[in-house]
């Protein structure tokens, strides 16, 4: 590729990007609460675009036209559904686990994903859905660059949804509760916030924003798989640890440094590289910078 190509793929990169960020906020939130890496969250993301498409489908049959609706019909009823999975999934395999050892918890979240994602391809089959034509396809042109109208909601909606979030911890009374569970979980049982009900919270949005995602990515890249939590899932991963997990503003920081780094490494590379690339940079912030770009737990932002 020629450098005339480079605003389109930092273009391309920030639009994936803020996806990724959007699934790694829930992978940031947990480990900031509990010190949980939770990979379940790939599979919830799963989920939630599987439901995408039932909740189009219904709403096409109901003879829903309006694509604006639709859209917030099916990110809300997603992300709500997604959400009381995500209580359950808290409820019955994480919080029996709670003072177990480390390792025990991060096994179970594995198993937990592998679990979710065997069951949508038991009730779905293992071949590709298709998503509806939600927006109009012709793309904006702006000199160099080409965007998809799709491609600009997704980077809008997630920035405005991670936004959100982080007022949320920081503002609210809740987002207090949590940032004082993130420190001490047994002081703040002590004065008096219910720690269950607080983490049992924090796994539901979690959960919810990981659902956000996946239907953004069914209405940009028209087609979901059973196993697209495989890599999504880890990918948001690596966003979470590079931008510092457990610090919301990092989620955002580390899934556009790495939607950008990876989309520059397709201008020299391969595109079936493109993993490689992304595990590498998990890599190496592990080894040189483990604490990540802002490297600070919610709790510290107290």
């Amino acid at each position: 590729m020629s450098l005339a190509e480079l605003p389109q793929q930092i273009v391309n990169g920030l639009v994936v990007g803020s996806l990724y960020g959007l699934i790694a906020l829930g992978y940031t939130m947990v480990y900031g609460i509990v010190r949980l890496i939770n990979f379940a969250q790939g599979a919830l993301y799963e989920v939630g675009a599987y439901l995408g498409v039932v909740i189009f489908s219904v709403l096409a049959d109901a003879g829903l036209r309006n694509p604006v609706l639709g859209l917030v019909v099916a990110i809300v009823v997603a992300s709500a559904l997604t959400g009381a999975l995500a209580l359950v999934v808290e409820r019955v395999a994480y919080r029996p686990l709670r003072h177990a050892p480390p390792l025990a918890p991060l096994v179970t979240s594995l198993a937990t994903f592998f679990l979710l994602m065997s069951i949508v391809q038991v009730v779905t089959g293992a071949q590709p859905l298709n998503y509806p034509q939600v927006l109009a396809v012709t793309p904006w042109t702006l000199g160099p660059i080409t965007l998809a109208p799709t491609a600009a909601l997704i980077a809008v909606v997630a920035i405005v949804l991670m936004v959100a979030m982080h007022l949320f911890v920081q503002r609210t009374r809740t987002g207090k509760a949590m940032r004082a569970i993130a420190v001490n979980r047994d002081a703040a049982a002590l004065m008096g916030i219910n720690t269950t009900r607080v983490v049992a919270l924090t796994f539901a949005l979690g959960g919810a924003m990981a659902a956000a995602g996946g239907v953004l990515f069914g209405v940009n890249y028209g087609t979901v798989t059973y196993n697209m939590g495989e890599f999504g899932g880890l990918v948001a991963f690596t966003a979470a640890v590079l931008g510092g997990i457990g610090n919301v503003p990092g989620a955002l920081v580390g899934g556009l440094t790495v939607g950008v780094l990876s989309s520059f490494a397709t201008m020299v590379l391969p595109n079936q590289w493109q993993e490689a690339v992304v595990f590498g940079i998990l890599i190496v912030v592990l080894a040189f910078r483990p604490q990540g770009i802002l490297g600070e737990r919610v709790a510290e932002r107290a």
